[in-house]
């Protein structure tokens, strides 16, 4: 199968504070990871020893949501972060997205052309 990773993918647009972005990636760590404990137990199980996760970044919801339409098209497990609104950010904002824990080969076709957080 190969290595099982998690990527989170942040929006650089709104312009959050660090601990806004760690907050934020924090909740896409966890809807992922409880999303593929129940779709893919395989894949968690493996997951969860090293916990592998990368942060990258778009410029904005557009390149965001064509990231996760090339999730749904190759079948991979994502989770999209909606901001409350109780601090820096419009209620409903859609913030970040994580794609896995899945297998990276997959994961990479969607993303390892997007630079580094």
């Amino acid at each position: 199968m190969g290595d099982i990773k998690q990527v989170i993918i942040v929006r650089t647009d709104l312009k959050m504070g660090k601990g806004k972005i760690a907050a934020q990636v924090g909740h896409a760590c966890v809807l992922g990871a409880e999303h593929v404990r129940k779709s893919h137990p395989e894949w968690y199980q493996e997951w969860w020893g090293g916990q592998e996760k990368v942060v990258v970044k778009v410029s904005g919801i557009k390149e965001l949501q064509e990231v996760k339409r090339h999730a749904i098209d190759l079948n991979l497990p994502w989770s999209e972060v909606t901001d409350a609104g109780h601090t820096q950010i419009a209620p409903g904002t859609t913030t970040c997205i994580s794609i896995g824990p899945a297998p990276e080969n997959l994961i990479d076709k969607i993303t390892s052309e997007l630079k580094l957080l």
